[in-house]
């Protein structure tokens, strides 16, 4: 395909991509199809000659299309949102043109400066401390990019080993790195992501898990008695990762108590905000941020509910030095002019290089403004409200934690093969598609709003579509009883309160 041929193409790519996202209420949200159903439709080996682009073309909807999962789809409520927008696309087609690799600072300075720039300007949104801006001759913090929040969570955990097993060497220089690391341990609530577990296992390195209270929250006193425990036992607490926003109910760690408490015992607080943390940029909820100022990282992803696209992790440090002496390597051939002078990422992340990701931040910025993302994260949890107003208003149904944001969970009264009946056979049907948890030993199902195009219209035909399911497993086709009216400003008293997370799906991408 030569140039002339792109720009025609091109053209009628972007065309299809617009009509699919325009007509996306017309697909089914879930697949109809069975593991190894691609293998069924297409060749065991690759041609051994180029095919057409219209042969290629025409096999997206042939072969690609019912194999997907519409993410876009407003009919699609499992995981978290994975948005994406018209000028986050746009930004990554000239980010793929361009194909810079931005290790250092001189293998792109736009790329390296830019990213430097969106990243302060998104974390004033969220209202971060100064010292986690990038600032010349400041106090060394600031923003990067990186793939995932699971990515972001790791690299901070390693930075903490790095600093735990130095600051013990300055005591005991005789002490070998791998008999420090052997002592070292860390903590998470028990409703954290199975991805600080794997930290853990990457970094080798022991994790306890903190039981959260009633509000599914992770305590000061109870992280203290651990870490209080473990230092009597002869270990060695080091990291604490606190979760704003549970992945099972959207719950909240106590901040607060939390970094106090690795303030007071020289803890790196690490805070994995992976969905709420876009809900920041609305002053009314950075009420749960109260303690940050206790941290020493915090990421969230933009990629989930600020309609940038996937990857886009936006991770923040106080000290990016604690960085650097984990993972500095410094070759030769990756020397310039201005090292020392300039932000090189590749001491910042795991991989040499990084993606052009800063532009598509910058582009939707931009484009929609503080103003326009704001309006976004509300209308999303108006909308949660609204359907969490339906299910109380049905007594069939109970909700068994707080709705917090866009995430509200549910569930049938009575025992818990209703309500996985209930979510199989809606899901079988593909109009609808929503993923359980559990809380408390009740199977709940997760009902999150995830796109862009939601509205009050999609919300009703998605709860008549639950109601009707829900007629069918309970063999009732009459009209279900129904509860007084709930004002919404109501609904938090009115819900139930569980008392623990035993697991949940995985959703930290």
């Amino acid at each position: 395909m030569n140039l002339e041929e792109y720009r025609k193409h091109g053209k009628e790519v972007v065309d299809y991509i617009a009509d699919y996202l325009e007509n996306i209420r017309s697909r089914r949200v879930y697949p109809a199809v069975s593991p190894g159903y691609l293998r069924n439709v297409l060749p065991t080996s690759a041609p051994v000659n180029g095919e057409p682009w219209e042969d290629i073309f025409a096999d997206i909807e042939r072969c690609i299309m019912p194999g997907v999962t519409h993410w876009q789809s407003p009919h699609m409520h499992a995981y978290f949102p994975a948005l994406n927008s018209p000028a986050s696309l746009l930004a990554d087609m000239l980010a793929d043109a361009i194909n810079c690799l931005g290790f250092t600072w001189a293998s792109s300075p736009a790329c390296t400066e830019l990213e430097t720039i969106v990243m302060n300007w998104l974390g004033k949104m969220i209202g971060l401390p100064d010292k986690f801006l990038h600032c010349p001759g400041g106090s060394g913090g600031g923003g990067v990019i990186q793939t995932t929040a699971s990515e972001a969570t790791l690299v901070c955990l390693l930075a903490a080993r790095t600093r735990a097993i130095r600051d013990v060497q300055q005591n005991e220089p005789d002490r070998l790195p791998a008999e420090i690391n052997s002592r070292l341990v860390a903590y998470c609530s028990d409703q954290a992501h199975s991805s600080v577990e794997k930290a853990g296992l990457i970094g080798l390195v022991r994790m306890k898990y903190i039981e959260s209270d009633n509000e599914l929250s992770m305590r000061g006193e109870a992280l203290l008695e651990a870490i209080t425990h473990d230092r009597a036992a002869g270990l060695l607490p080091f990291f604490v990762c606190a979760t704003l926003g549970t992945t099972g109910a959207c719950a909240f760690d106590n901040l607060k108590e939390v970094g106090l408490v690795c303030e007071q015992n020289g803890l790196w607080l690490h805070v994995d905000a992976a969905y709420a943390g876009s809900a920041f940029v609305c002053p009314e909820f950075r009420g749960w941020l109260q303690g940050i100022e206790y941290a020493d990282s915090i990421a969230f992803n933009p990629s989930k509910w600020l309609m940038v696209h996937f990857d886009c992790t936006a991770m923040w440090v106080k000290s990016s030095q604690a960085l650097h002496r984990t993972f500095n390597v410094d070759p030769l051939y990756l020397k310039h002019e201005n090292s020392g002078l300039a932000i090189d990422y590749m001491h910042w992340q795991i991989p040499l290089s990084k993606r052009f990701r800063a532009l598509k931040l910058w582009f939707v910025i931009r484009n929609y403004g503080i103003t326009g993302l704001q309006k976004h994260i509300r209308e999303g949890v108006r909308l949660a409200q609204k359907f969490e107003a339906l299910v109380l208003a049905d007594a069939r149904f109970e909700i068994p934690a707080t709705r917090h944001l866009g995430l509200v969970v549910f569930r049938l009264r009575g025992e818990n093969n209703l309500t996985e009946r209930l979510l199989k056979k809606m899901n079988s049907r593909g109009r609808v598609h929503c993923v359980p948890a559990a809380l408390h030993g009740k199977y709940v199902i997760r009902f999150t709003v995830t796109s862009t195009n939601t509205t009050n219209e999609d919300i009703l035909r998605d709860w008549a579509e639950i109601r009707n399911t829900a007629n069918e497993i309970l063999g009732d086709t009459t009209t279900s009883p129904v509860r007084a009216k709930v004002p919404l400003a109501g609904n938090a008293e009115t819900n139930g309160r569980s008392t623990d997370f035993i697991q949940t799906i995985s959703c930290n991408f």
